[in-house]
């Protein structure tokens, strides 16, 4: 009896030892077409990764240099605006100075108008007084034995006559010209007479030259008879 429960015994310990190990070999087997699977799993994931992480590196390089392309563009529309408000500053500054030219331009042709009339007005106040005293030389030319050349510098020659009894060619003379103010003005008298400044005045204030040459003949006789 008891050899024969050794017996079964050990019969049934090599049958669960021999289960074991077909349960433990099968169990390797699945561990090992795990890591197999695992392995390849892994692989795949990380060849996808890869290809993930390429495509967002060259994601990250064409949104890089597409930034950079903004930047130069930036850059090169703000040279053009700081070209574009310096050419305007230039025209604005142009214009300023050709309003500033017309503006002088308007001011000298009205200088030069009113300068024209005051040369128109003077020239015509000269002639009026020329004939002024053409008529007085007509007067008195018979008269007094006067006469009257033009000289250099706008001058006229007053030449008296008959002045001296003894010497009735005799010539007295003196010479008139307008100055600067237009004022009558008397030089080159001969013979000279203190009293010629006078007479100057005289004229000046009362523009009665008919008076003046009858005063400044008579001073001429009153240099020969004294």
């Amino acid at each position: 009896m008891v050899e024969d429960e050794l017996a079964l015994l050990d019969k049934n310990i090599n049958e669960f030892w021999n289960k074991f190990k077909s349960n433990v070999n099968d169990t390797s087997c699945q561990m090992v077409a795990l890591r197999d699977t695992y392995k390849d799993i892994n692989k795949a994931f990380a060849e996808k990764l890869s290809v993930k992480l390429k495509e967002e590196e060259r994601m990250v390089q064409m949104y890089l240099e597409y930034q950079n392309q903004i930047c130069r563009q930036n850059k090169l529309i703000q040279e053009k605006k700081d070209t574009l408000l310096k050419l305007l500053a230039e025209v604005d500054g142009k214009k300023q100075n050709l309003e500033v030219l017309t503006a002088n331009i308007k001011d000298l042709k009205e200088e030069y108008a009113r300068k024209t009339e005051t040369i128109s007005t003077a020239k015509k106040s000269s002639e009026e007084r020329l004939q002024r005293l053409q008529k007085s030389v007509d007067m008195f030319k018979d008269r007094l034995g006067l006469e009257i050349r033009k000289i250099y510098g706008d001058k006229l020659q007053f030449i008296f006559t008959n002045i001296d009894p003894k010497h009735p060619d005799s010539p007295f003379m003196f010479c008139l010209h307008l100055n600067e103010a237009r004022d009558y003005e008397v030089s080159d008298c001969a013979p000279h007479l203190e009293c010629l400044a006078e007479f100057q005045e005289n004229v000046r204030k009362t523009k009665n030259f008919s008076a003046f040459l009858a005063n400044v003949r008579k001073a001429f006789a009153t240099v020969v008879y004294n």
